[in-house]
C-alpha cells in the first residue's frame, strides 16, 4: 500500500538554474460526492467525477535560481497577466503543506501565471483545476531534478500534491473517470490520490455532455472548506458515508452495464443529498437558488415527456450541470435554449464534456 512517505524524494541527481513550464488542468464533477474530511485533506467518504474538457484552468510556472535562500517561499502570483494578492495565501499555504515532499522549492523564486477558461469561485470547482495545473508544473520540475522518475509516479505524484491544495484537485490531473478515496471494490483506490476507474467502462457513457448553467457567477457564500467543516457532529454524517460507499458500488456495476436509468437516479439522488447535508448542519445554508429549482424542475418534467436522458447534478453551488449522451446533444441543447437559458445569469451557459486530464502545453 502506498504511504505519504512514498513522495518523500531521495536526494536529486540533476540541478537546474531556471526554466518555465505551462500546464493546463480541468475540472471535474463528481458523481458521488465527497463532503466532509478529516485531517490532511482525507477524504471521510470516497468519490467518483468525470473529468470535464473545456473548463480548465492554464497555468505557466516560470522558476530561477536563488541566490540568498532564506525561511521563506518567494513567489509571484499572476491571474490573466495581473498581480493577485488575494490568492497568495492560499497558494502559501499550499506549498507549506507540500514543503517536505518537494524539498527544492525555498530554492526557487517561482512567477505562477494562471488563468482560468470559466468564472473562478462561481462552484465549477476552480480550485480544482487551478492546485492540479500547479502540481502539474511542480512535478515537472522535480522531473528534471530527477529524470529516471517513472511516469506513473510522476501522475500519482502530482494527484498526491493536488489533493493538499484542495481534495477534488485529485481527480483532475489524469483520466476520463476518477475515483478518489478508499473503496474496497476499487483496486489501488486511495485516501491520497485519485486512480483512473479500473474497471469496465461502457459506451453509453463515452463522450458525454456536460453542459454548465451559469446561475450564479458570484463567489459561494459558504467556502467549501467551511462546508467540509461541518460535516463534523452532522447528526447525518455516519450514515451519508456509508451511502456514499454503497453508491460507488452502484456506479461500478452502472458504468459496466451501461444503464443509463440507474446511472441518473445515482446522480440526481446524490446532488440533492449534498444539498441536504448543508441544510441540516449547524450553522445550517442553501448554495441552491430559486432559478436552480426552476431548472431541476424543468428537466424532469421534459425527460418526463421526451423519454430523453437528460439529468443534473450539483457542486457546492447554485450552478447545474446537465448530463447527457452524446447522441441526444442536439435534442438538449435545443431544450436549454428554449427552457432553460432564461433561468441563467445573463443567458450564460458552458458547453463541456468528458475529457483526459491535464495536459503539458508546449
Amino acid at each position: 500500500m502506498v504511504t505519504a512517505n512514498d513522495f518523500i524524494p531521495a536526494p536529486y541527481t540533476k540541478s537546474i538554474e531556471k526554466g518555465v513550464f505551462q500546464w493546463s488542468a480541468p475540472s471535474n464533477i463528481a458523481l458521488v460526492k465527497y463532503w466532509g474530511k478529516k485531517e490532511n485533506q482525507v477524504p471521510a467518504n470516497p468519490s467518483v467525477s468525470f473529468t470535464l474538457n473545456n473548463c480548465k484552468t492554464i497555468t505557466q510556472l516560470a522558476f530561477a535560481k536563488r541566490q540568498n535562500t532564506n525561511s521563506n517561499f518567494s513567489f509571484d502570483l499572476l491571474f490573466e497577466g495581473k498581480p493577485k494578492e488575494d490568492f497568495k495565501p492560499k497558494i502559501q499555504k499550499f506549498l507549506e503543506r507540500i514543503e517536505s515532499y518537494l524539498p527544492f522549492l525555498k530554492d526557487y523564486h517561482f512567477t505562477i501565471d494562471t488563468r482560468n477558461t470559466f468564472p473562478h469561485s462561481s462552484g465549477i470547482a476552480s480550485s480544482a483545476s487551478g492546485m492540479a495545473a500547479l502540481a502539474m508544473n511542480l512535478m515537472s520540475l522535480e522531473k528534471e531534478l530527477n529524470p529516471a522518475m517513472t511516469e506513473d509516479y510522476f501522475y500519482q505524484k502530482a494527484s498526491f500534491l493536488a489533493r493538499l491544495g484542495s481534495g477534488s484537485a485529485c481527480r483532475s490531473v489524469q483520466g476520463q473517470v476518477v475515483v478518489w478515496g478508499k473503496q474496497a471494490n476499487i483496486p489501488g483506490s486511495s485516501d491520497l490520490f485519485g486512480v483512473e476507474f479500473p474497471h469496465t467502462f461502457h459506451e453509453n457513457f463515452k463522450n458525454y455532455q456536460d453542459t454548465i448553467l451559469l446561475v450564479d457567477k458570484g463567489e459561494k457564500q459558504v467556502s467549501s472548506t467551511l462546508g467540509h467543516d461541518l460535516m463534523h457532529n452532522h447528526p447525518f454524517a455516519e450514515r451519508r458515508f456509508a451511502q456514499a460507499h454503497e453508491n460507488l458500488d452502484q456506479m461500478i456495476s452502472i458504468f459496466e452495464s451501461g444503464n443509463v436509468e440507474q446511472f441518473i437516479a445515482v446522480v440526481e439522488s446524490e446532488a440533492l443529498t449534498l444539498h441536504a447535508m448543508m441544510m441540516t448542519s449547524m450553522p445550517y445554508f442553501i448554495l441552491m437558488k430559486p432559478n436552480t429549482l426552476e431548472i431541476i424542475n424543468r428537466i424532469w418534467q421534459f425527460r418526463n415527456e421526451t423519454k430523453i436522458p437528460v439529468c443534473f447534478t450539483l457542486d457546492a453551488g447554485a450552478n447545474v450541470h446537465v448530463l447527457y449522451p452524446n447522441h441526444v446533444k442536439e435534442k438538449v441543447l435545443q431544450f436549454i435554449q428554449d427552457e432553460l437559458v432564461g433561468y441563467c445569469q445573463n443567458g450564460q451557459y458552458i458547453c463541456d464534456e468528458i475529457g483526459i486530464g491535464s495536459q503539458l502545453i508546449d
